[in-house]
């Protein structure tokens, strides 16, 4: 029989993770952390919450039913900051965007200009990026048709679509484009967004500034490990998330690692990102006419404070 501490179980701070996406690579590195003993050495323990479509993950973590968030884009913050929602960018996951714009050769989107007279399927929170995309480089969303869809790529291979958007990170979905596949990634096609940030409110920042602190050392222990361990960290992943394909993560994880580690980490650490970029991203959305009301301050909606306290902590990789 297995004891259990109840006692030490008790004391134990819970962090309620809640993704903006269905469980995937994007938490190897908590899923391995949780694996190897690392939240339990922080006196935390963990839940991973899935996000999916139709789930508000920014709305679960402010109202309190999370208490740390990932999501996968940095404007869903800003455009939640500016809309009165009190919480704060702590770290970003991963440092360039995988976020792709796929098509076939046949009829191949190159760059952005070839989006028009195109139809265009991708998911209810990424059309927030197609217009960032389009407004940037002087296309009238008019000019092509939109369609809401899900991660599914045999759309385009159907004909049902043109295009379709999701992150280089999904061989699985991926894998039916074969080699027809074109790709023009929204970084190459000039917006440069943070991905996977972490967030907190405001409130769980003053509150269980610690507890933050020890969340995002734990994580950053977490990708260090899969950074030198990818093909465990690909059995722990499928171990606990039985639905996803092995030989597939083992696929994608040199890909996962190559946008959470970089030179910028190798200088800074893992998560880092900086007041300049953030601010950039800001100026670059009010300028598109993103914000329904005043932009949100840098200061408000993200703090290196956490990155600074943890900085001996997260690993030096690129």
């Amino acid at each position: 029989m297995v004891h259990i501490d109840k006692a030490a179980a008790a004391d134990e701070f819970k962090v309620t993770m809640q993704l903006g996406w269905l469980a995937s690579n994007g938490i190897l590195g908590e899923v391995a952390a949780d694996k190897l003993g690392y939240y339990k050495e922080e006196g935390l323990s963990l839940e991973i919450v899935p996000g999916g479509p139709n789930i508000d993950g920014v709305a679960s973590v402010a109202s309190g039913r999370a208490n740390l968030g990932s999501i996968s884009s940095s404007p869903s913050l800003m455009l939640a900051r500016a809309a009165g929602i009190p919480i704060k960018c702590i770290a970003a996951g991963y440092q360039q965007h995988p976020f792709t714009y796929f098509s076939l050769k046949s009829n191949p989107v190159n760059e952005p200009k070839d989006l028009v007279g195109k139809k265009v399927a991708t998911n209810g929170t990424a059309r927030i990026l197609l217009r960032a995309l389009l407004a940037a480089n002087d296309i009238n969303e008019d000019d092509l048709e939109v369609i809401v869809s899900g991660s599914d790529m045999s759309v385009l291979m159907t004909g049902q679509a043109d295009v379709v958007t999701g992150w280089t990170t999904n061989v699985n979905a991926l894998s039916v484009l074969g080699d027809q596949r074109v790709d023009l990634s929204l970084w190459d096609a000039g917006i440069q967004l943070y991905a996977n940030p972490y967030y907190v409110t405001d409130q769980t920042l003053a509150e269980h500034r610690d507890k933050v602190d020890a969340m995002i050392r734990v994580s950053a222990k977490g990708w260090g490990w899969v950074h030198n361990n990818q093909e465990q960290a690909c059995e722990f992943l499928v171990e606990r998330y039985p639905n996803l394909d092995l030989a597939s993560e083992l696929k994608a994880v040199p890909l996962v690692d190559g946008y959470s580690f970089n030179a910028n980490t190798a200088k800074n650490g893992w998560g880092a990102m900086n007041r300049e970029n953030w601010q950039a991203q800001i100026d670059a959305y009010a300028a598109l006419g993103q914000f329904e009301g005043e932009p949100p301050k840098v200061d408000d909606m993200m703090t290196l404070s956490v990155l600074e306290a943890t900085a001996a902590d997260r690993p030096k990789y690129g």
